[in-house]
């Protein structure tokens, strides 16, 4: 967010200089003030288990468990706020919608829905499965073929170099670079679209598996076979499988899912089943072109402001999809800023209203809380205490940009419709940075009723350079519900 100084949201600093324990008085007094606020709110919901919340209840559910995509959550969760808010029918939103849970749930209860997704990974898992839904019998008489034969393996052409990134070079042992190569080249020559598609679906799920990394959060990790140093301590992932293994392995799970019972088909479109809708885009971009008052519920988990780099952990699929190097930096810029290397976003003024974004600059304004974290954190960056010096900006960014989203959310809700959020709280410098109750505040002063903050019985721990440095502090885990006042 590059501003002119008219534009620039206004950060309360100090006028005097303060010592690092007076910074963090004040940041205790806000917070403090700001649980008191919503004290009776706050709820532990004990049928609320982190498999619920995660991708974890997902690893068993027909065709959700064909994509391991651990930053989503889980079908049943959808399920379940769908009965505890009562939306029963109309039209469902998720301004992030990831891999597809809310929109494949509330297509199978009957609602339509509408997704918006940034990334091509999450589009692409969602087109896969709507292909291989409405292209069943063809879908799964090429899956059992594939299965059966050595198509790729016989193929005389020569494979399809994987297109790698920097950062994903040397990811697969020779071998089975080579067959996914051949693989990719077979895909390549087929003309059912539905059936590539799914195909090379079952690609994508399976790059994890052949290769030397794994996903960590803000990177990835590098198995030590892999030739690549990376930490003190040589890291073992365990078994990596055989391309060919692997791949197997999958076009059985995606028959099993499609031709079993239950099955995939339990999402397929009938007259009784909801339209899916996927808008490709930035929320910030694409949400002021709903019309207004058009939704009767949102379900949603945005990037959590903990550090986590979707496009390094996903930077295979990304590069399988055909992203290059620019347009992988060009999409970490344009997610919401959940990263330290996102920049201030330029130009939001183009998106949103003058009312809109002075409304926005009000309200970022006077949240008290957020000023004193950012003011301690640029403290400590100042004294150059901060492991990462993109932390303050990080922070800063998180919460101005999810104020626009918060904003436009209300507008396209209908009144009272409900708007649930899952969203993890944060630690950063030893202070805990309580987003449920941050991101609450703001909603308030958006328009949103906060109904409730349900807790999950057990929160998180922290990383252990917090442990180490600061002590334990369990974090809360919470699913928001909120509805929209008008």
């Amino acid at each position: 967010m590059a501003y002119s100084k008219a534009e620039q949201p206004p950060m309360i600093t100090s006028v005097e200089k303060q010592t690092p324990l007076s910074r963090i008085e004040l940041i205790k007094a806000a917070d403090a003030r700001l649980e008191g606020h919503f004290a009776s709110k706050l709820q532990v919901n004990r049928d609320l288990r982190r498999t619920l919340v995660s991708f974890q209840a997902n690893k068993n559910e027909p065709g959700f468990r064909w994509f391991k995509y651990k930053e989503g959550f889980s079908s049943a969760l959808v399920d379940y706020v769908l009965d505890r808010c009562k939306v029963t029918k109309g039209e469902i939103i998720d301004p992030f919608a990831g891999s597809g849970a809310t929109l494949f749930v509330a297509s199978r209860r009957g609602l339509s829905s509408t997704g918006i997704e940034l990334l091509p990974i999450g589009c692409e898992i969602i087109k896969a499965r709507r292909e291989a839904i409405s292209h069943r019998s063809e879908v799964i008489s090429a899956l059992k073929k594939w299965k059966a034969s050595n198509h790729w393996i016989e193929l005389k052409q020569q494979g399809i170099s994987f297109p790698h990134l920097a950062i994903t070079n040397g990811a697969f042992p020779r071998s089975s670079d080579e067959l996914l190569g051949k693989y990719l080249r077979a895909v390549s020559n087929l003309k059912q679209q539905s059936v590539k598609t799914v195909l090379r679906a079952a690609a994508l799920a399976v790059l994890e598996e052949i290769s030397f990394t794994r996903k960590d959060g803000q990177y990835l990790r590098w198995d030590y076979r892999s030739g690549r140093r990376q930490g003190e301590k040589p890291f073992n992932k365990g078994t990596i499988k055989d391309f060919n293994v692997a791949i197997r392995e999958k076009l059985g799970q995606f028959i099993e899912d499609l031709d079993g019972s239950p099955s995939l088909l339990d999402l397929a479109p009938t007259p009784r089943h909801g339209r899916i809708r996927v808008i490709y885009g930035s929320c910030l971009e694409q949400l002021p072109k709903l019309q207004a008052s058009s939704f009767d519920a949102l379900i949603t988990s945005p990037p959590y402001c903990n550090r986590y780099d979707y496009t390094r952990t996903y930077a295979l699929e990304l590069a399988l999809l055909g992203v290059k190097e620019d347009a992988l930096r060009i999409f970490r810029q344009r997610m919401v800023s959940c990263t330290v290397e996102n920049r201030e976003k330029k130009g939001l003024d183009a998106f949103f209203s003058p009312k809109t974004f002075e409304k926005a600059k009000a309200i970022f304004q006077s949240q008290e809380l957020l000023k004193h974290i950012v003011d301690y954190l640029e403290a400590l960056k100042e004294e150059d205490q901060l492991n990462n010096n993109g932390i303050p900006r990080m922070v800063k960014n998180y919460f101005w940009e999810l104020t626009f989203t918060l904003i436009e959310c209300w507008r396209i809700l209908k009144p009272g419709a409900p708007f649930i959020m899952v969203n993890d709280n944060v630690r950063y410098a030893g202070i805990a940075v309580p987003v449920d109750l941050m991101l609450s505040r703001i909603a308030e002063e958006v328009g949103f009723e906060v109904e409730r903050i349900w807790v999950l019985p057990v929160g998180k721990g922290n990383s252990s350079q917090q442990m180490g440095e600061h002590g334990r502090e369990e974090l809360r885990k919470c699913v928001y519900v909120w509805r929209a006042l008008k």
